[in-house]
Formats: structure tokens, C-alpha cells, sequence
């Protein structure tokens, strides 16, 4: 029943129905009005509040039709009554250019495009047609994952099939339907225009899908519909016949299931007849053109008339996700069950790889010290068992924590709880001009930075992915750990704290929320102080249907991420080792040289030098040397210590016999400002290979190396000389 008076969504009880009068995008602006019409906010549809945000009331989840979505109303306006009457919010456009889609060529078959909303269930019908046989990379120029995959037919045809990414229109608001569109009408620079087109509906949500259906179908490629996840739509009471909405459609339309073995038969004998390879007949002149933005509201009917002529034009009841989604989202039992689940997943992602890294790193010594065993001292010796062997170490220890980490997030992502954890926060995450997606991998970055920024892919918004990426290193990552401890153990007291609480563990509590500060700091300022942050975008998520997570595509994620990091992150990580290496070791000491070897290295030379640029925040030149080596990565820098202060030991053994040593060498104001130093510094060579891959070039690499010296830099010197003047006070 709709609202008597005109209301907009903002201001809608929960619960409530309402019919939609009119739409007001930000500003007016026409390219986010037509968004909203696309996906379904269009004159006449039934649209209700169902729940709220827990922090603050915003944002908020919407049925309209049958399609749950989250969005908003801070960020846009839709009126719901009888009238369009009442005061409109404003805000800045939000549109991003994009750059043109460059593609490489993968060649051998002919080529199907795969295109769909999201959610529709494309990328497991993808799995289940290509399995194993798949080429994961990214678009050239943009940093959306490109997946192809080989498909074999009965009759022996072999097919390449592109995996498009989510598109609610070809009109492109985002990196990933840009890509789309250009593949579709054959802009992609490097690959050829689609042989043919095989759209993706979900069975569940027909009123939505079928809208980009109908606008493939005018850009005159062949086309054929996959009618997916009709299992779920008859347990939900609804009997789509592919049949009947072929005729409608005027296109083959078969049944697929993408999530159980044998659901893709009908597709794939339907693509193994040459007459769907044939282009259809010449467009009607009285038709609009393919990308006329005036279409939507045309093909609005078109869709009406087809879902009333095979009787699906009901609104469905309400479903068991419903139901879960009242304790899920539910402002005060939703962050509870939030908070529990990513507590389980952070400590797993530090228990659970903690034997795996032990693994790796005793494998890494033991062949380390075997091939030691067979080569005479000298520099191949150094080069094979420092270098390449260390390096090969470095890069594989990372391993157990990715493969963890984005074992939860596959998981969660197929179950569909993914997007209502970034809704429950992201009114909070947008206090500071993030979005909730954003905080899965700031989270992950608690345990290494690394897989918290290639899991900043699921944020389709570049600027919040970008600055996601560049506040990610703020995170108390496990390589600061040792460096903590070796400082905390030698200057800290062991005493208690109100006779509870330990005095080490508070100051290590500290600095990981100086670490959570500065990341929130540094996204407030370029919300405050830049033009892009202060644009208001509108917020859309569409809440899928919760599924089981099948084996498969978690494997296969599972898989990608592996070779993705194994390749792209593991080869410049390898080489920036055996770089350091030879910094470290050559030239050789003289004869009878006192003192270490690194000492006269080229890092021994560095390291001296920048004594002079570290003097002002109290470190000394055994510190500015271990820094170097460290570059590597942060742990190295407590065995780089142990080296400069010319001591056998390492590991655990190095930290417990150099605590002694600065304890006595150094003073209270440097151990403070070196932990400063570290909440801050971007020490890690592997980071910063990972920031290259995934933003495409070395412009973020250098800004972020840039910026984050110079906050550590002026940490360490504010917390030298304050803490130099508290103790000539005292």
C-alpha cells in the first residue's frame, strides 16, 4: 500500500511500502538518474525500507520489485509517493573518467562474451564451463581482473570464453562496466568484437536482468540467454519456462545452474550449433539505437509486458534471506555477529598460518644450509644461499597468510555476507571518506599489508580503492612484531598497570592504535582537502541471495590468487632481495679490516651516509645500516642490527642478546622515536611491489614511499625531542 503523502527514502518507517513518484539523483545529475532507472527504480515500481544502517540510520536497504539493494539517501534521493513535490538533496556528480580499455590478444577460437548483472551467478557458470583452463590478468590500463577460459565441445570445437564483468547497462559509470561496454562494441584495443554474446540472468530477478539483455540485443551480435540458478527460483515458487521467454525474447534461451556439475549441458550443446553463430537480421529503423539513453524506460515496459505474458509480473514473498537478514542486519545483533566472525577470521589468519610459515622458513634454512654444505666460502655461495634461496623464502612465507585470508573472503563473498558487513560499516568508514568495502582490507593488512591491498579489488570505486591501497601499510602488520619486541623487552619494565594490566602490552596496544590513527588521519585529510574526496557518490549494493559456497569456486579463487601473487608480486620481490644482497655484501672488507663486513659494504656506505639525515631524530649509524637491509623487509632489521653489532646469534637468539646491548648504547628518547619510526615507515620492498602491480606503475609507489617517510620521519622527531625534553625536565 503506498504512502498517502509524498516521502522520500530517507524518511520512510521500516517496513513500509511505498510506490515510486520520481527519482533525484545528486545534483540532478542525468547519468545517476538513468543508474537508478537501470537498475529499477522506475514511476510505478513497489519500493519498501526493510531495515536501516546500525550507526546513524544511513545507509539503508530497499526492496524494489524483488531486488534488495543498498543505498544512501545522504547520497541520493528517491521520492516515493504520489507527487514528486519536496526538497532534494544535492551533492557533487561522482563520475570518474575512465581510461580507454586496453586488452591483451589471447588468441585461438572463436571468442563468447559472458555479460551479466552482478550477482547473477556468470562467474560460476564461467567455472563450470572452463574449469582448470582459465588465463586470470588484468585489463591493460585499468586494474580490472581480465578471466578467459578454454571450453572443448562435444563435437571437439574449441571456444576462448571471456568472463565481462558486472554490468547493470552499457553505460558505463565504473572501471569494470567501462571494460564491459568496450568489449561489447569492439573499443577494446588488442581483441577482436565477441563472435558471440551469452547473457547471464539470474531466474530470481528477471525485472532487473533482462533490461541489459535487451540492450545486447540491439548492438547486433549473436546472442543467446542463460536462464541461471532456476533450482532457487522454483524452490522460491517460480516457474520460468525458457521457452516462453524465448518466444518473448525472440532469442535461444536455455536453463543453466552454475553452482552443480552437469548445469551447463543445454549451454553448451546450444553453442555447438553453427546456426547460433549466424548475426541477426538487420535492426528495424523504428527501434532506438543500441546505447540511446532514452531507451531504458522503453525497454521498463518492454520487460513489463514480457514477465505479464509468462505470468512472472507478481511481487515475490518474502524469502529466507529476508528472514536471515532481519538478525544480520539488525542495528545492534548485526555488528555483534560482524565483530565475531571477523574475530575468527583475524585470529585464524594469524594461528593458523603460523605453522605453515615455520614450515616454509625450515625448509628455506635447511636447503640454505645444504647447499651451503656443498659450495666453497665465497660469493656464489652468498648469492645462492643469501640471495636466491633467502629471496625464494621471503616471497613463499607470505603464502599461508594470502591463501587464509582470501579463503574467508571467498567464502563470505559466495555466501553473500560480504556486501551487508561493508553496509553495517559504512556510515563509519564514511565518516573519513571510505566505504565499508573498505574495510575488509584494512583489516587484512593487520596481518601483512600485502594481501590486504590485492584484497582492495573488491572495491569497485577507484578513488576509495586507491586510497584504500595507500593507508593499507598503516596497519600493525606481524613483520613489525619483532621490532616491537626487541625494543619494548630492553626499554619497557615488566610491571603491571592498575594491578591488572601488563605495562609492555599497553605500549604495544598503543602503537597499533597509533598505526589505526594515522590510516584514519590520512583518509580524513584527502576526504578534506581534495576535490574528489568531497564529492558525494551515490551508494548502490545490490544484497544477493545467501548461498552455500561450493568447493569449486573457492578452489579455483583460491588458485588465481596464488599464481597471481606468485607471479606478479613474487618475481620483483625475489630480485629486490637479491638487489639488497649485493648491497650488502660488496665490496668485500679489506684485509684485516675490524669490524663488520656490512660496514664497508655499499649498505654500509648508505647506511653512513644517511646517519647524517637520521642524526636529527636521534639514530645513530648502526641503525641508518640496518635500515637498508631492512628495506626488505621490516623483520630483517632486528638480524640487520645483529649483524652491525657483530653478533653470531639470529632470530629470537639475535633479540634476546642485542637487548642487552642498546639498552646500555641507547637512549630512552632513540628506542621511542625507532618505534615511531616503524608505526609509519615504508619498509617493505614486497608492499611496495604489490602497490606497483596492483595500480599499474611506479606514480602511487613513489607517492606513498614519499609520504610515508615523511610522516615517520616527523613522528620520530616530535617523539625525540619531546621525550629528550621530558627527561632534562624530570
Amino acid at each position: 500500500m503506498a504512502t498517502a503523502e509524498p516521502a522520500s527514502l530517507a524518511t520512510l518507517p521500516v517496513g513500509r511500502a511505498a510506490v515510486v513518484a520520481a527519482v533525484r539523483a545528486p545534483g540532478h545529475a542525468p547519468e545517476w538518474s538513468r543508474w537508478l532507472e537501470e537498475i529499477g527504480f522506475l514511476p510505478g515500481e513497489r519500493v519498501a525500507v526493510m531495515t536501516r544502517g546500525a550507526f546513524g540510520g544511513d545507509p539503508l536497504v530497499v526492496r524494489v520489485g524483488h531486488v534488495h539493494l543498498r543505498l544512501a539517501p545522504r547520497r541520493g534521493c528517491v521520492r516515493a509517493g504520489r507527487t514528486p513535490r519536496g526538497q532534494r538533496r544535492t551533492a557533487g556528480r561522482g563520475f570518474h573518467v575512465i581510461k580507454k580499455a586496453v586488452i591483451h590478444v589471447h588468441r585461438g577460437g572463436p571468442l563468447i562474451a559472458l555479460a551479466g548483472n552482478p550477482n547473477c551467478g556468470k562467474t560460476a557458470l564461467f567455472n563450470l564451463l572452463t574449469g582448470s583452463r582459465q588465463k586470470v590478468a588484468n585489463y591493460a590500463g585499468v586494474t580490472v581482473e581480465r578471466k578467459e577460459g578454454r571450453l572443448i565441445t562435444a563435437s571437439g570445437r574449441v571456444l576462448r570464453v571471456l568472463d565481462l564483468p558486472g554490468a547493470y547497462s552499457l553505460h558505463p559509470r565504473s572501471p569494470d562496466e567501462k571494460v564491459t561496454h568496450d568489449v561489447l562494441l569492439g573499443h577494446a584495443t588488442g581483441e577482436k568484437r565477441p563472435d558471440l554474446v551469452v547473457c547471464v540472468v539470474d531466474a530470481t530477478n528477471l525485472r532487473r536482468n533482462l533490461r541489459l539483455v535487451l540492450a545486447v540485443k540491439r548492438l547486433g551480435l549473436p546472442c543467446v540467454v542463460a536462464l541461471n540458478m532456476t533450482d532457487l527460483a522454483r524452490k522460491r515458487g517460480l516457474m520460468v519456462v525458457a521457452s516462453d521467454l524465448s518466444r518473448e525474447l525472440d532469442l535461444p534461451v536455455v536453463a543453466t545452474v552454475g553452482v552443480k556439475a552437469g548445469g551447463d549441458v543445454d549451454l553448451r550443446a546450444l553453442l555447438d550449433d553453427p546456426a547460433r553463430w549466424r548475426n541477426p537480421p538487420e535492426r528495424d529503423d523504428a527501434s532506438p539505437p543500441p546505447l540511446a539513453f532514452d531507451a531504458a524506460e522503453g525497454d521498463h515496459k518492454t520487460v513489463r509486458r514480457i514477465l505479464q505474458n509468462i505470468g512472472l509480473d507478481e511481487v515475490v514473498p518474502h524469502t529466507p534471506s529476508d528472514r536471515v537478514d532481519g538478525v544480520v542486519l539488525h542495528p545492534v545483533l548485526g555488528p555483534i555477529l560482524m565483530a565475531i566472525v571477523l574475530f575468527l577470521m583475524f585470529q585464524a589468519v594469524f594461528a593458523w598460518a603460523e605453522a605453515p610459515k615455520n614450515l616454509i622458513q625450515t625448509a628455506t634454512n635447511w636447503v640454505g644450509a645444504g647447499v651451503g654444505g656443498l659450495l666453497p666460502e665465497g660469493w656464489a655461495r652468498s648469492l645462492l644461499v643469501d640471495g636466491v634461496i633467502a629471496g625464494v623464502g621471503g616471497v613463499l612465507v607470505f603464502l599461508p597468510q594470502i591463501v587464509i585470508l582470501f579463503f574467508f573472503i571467498l567464502v563470505l563473498e559466495e555466501t553473500g555476507y560480504l556486501p551487508r558487513a561493508a553496509f553495517l560499516l559504512d556510515r563509519l568508514m564514511g565518516s573519513v571518506g571510505l566505504s565499508g568495502r573498505s574495510f575488509i582490507p584494512l583489516l587484512s593488512s593487520f596481518a601483512c599489508a600485502i594481501p590486504g591491498i590485492m584484497a582492495a579489488r573488491t572495491i569497485a570505486n577507484p578513488r576509495d580503492r586507491l586510497v584504500t591501497i595507500m593507508i593499507a601499510p598503516l596497519m600493525t602488520c606481524s613483520a613489525r612484531l619483532p621490532v616491537y619486541a626487541l625494543l619494548i623487552g630492553a626499554f619497557v619494565p615488566q610491571r603491571k598497570v592498575a594491578g591488572v594490566l601488563e605495562l609492555q602490552g599497553l605500549v604495544l596496544f598503543g602503537l597499533y592504535l597509533a598505526g589505526i590513527a594515522g590510516a584514519l588521519a590520512v583518509a580524513w585529510v584527502l576526504k578534506r582537502f581534495t576535490r574528489a574526496g568531497r564529492q558525494v557518490r551515490p551508494l548502490m549494493m545490490e544484497l544477493p541471495s545467501y548461498h552455500w559456497p561450493t568447493v569449486r569456486n573457492v578452489s579455483l579463487g583460491l588458485w588465481q590468487r596464488v599464481v597471481i601473487f606468485m607471479r606478479r608480486v613474487g618475481g620483483i620481490i625475489l630480485t629486490l632481495t637479491v638487489l639488497l644482497w649485493f648491497l650488502a655484501s660488496f665490496p668485500l672488507p679489506p684485509e684485516g679490516a675490524q669490524g663488520p663486513a656490512i660496514g664497508y659494504s655499499f649498505a654500509g656506505v648508505l647506511g653512513h651516509l644517511l646517519a647524517h639525515v637520521f642524526a636529527p631524530i636521534g639514530f645513530n649509524w648502526q641503525i641508518s645500516i640496518a635500515l637498508v637491509p631492512g628495506l626488505a623487509a621490516r623483520e630483517v632489521a632486528v638480524s640487520a642490527l645483529g649483524t652491525v653489532y657483530a653478533l653470531s646469534a639470529s632470530g629470537d637468539d639475535a633479540a634476546q642478546a642485542l637487548g642487552p646491548l642498546i639498552a646500555h648504547d641507547w637512549g630512552l628518547p632513540t628506542a621511542f622515536a625507532l618505534l615511531a619510526w616503524f608505526v609509519f615507515a615504508p619498509q617493505c620492498m614486497a608492499t611496495l611491489a604489490a602497490v606497483k602491480r596492483e595500480t599499474g606503475g611506479w606514480r602511487m609507489v613513489v607517492v606513498m614511499a614519499g609520504y610515508l617517510f615523511a610522516l615517520a620521519y616527523g613522528a620520530a622527531f616530535l617523539t625525540y625531542r619531546i621525550s629528550t625534553w621530558m627527561l632534562s625536565a624530570g
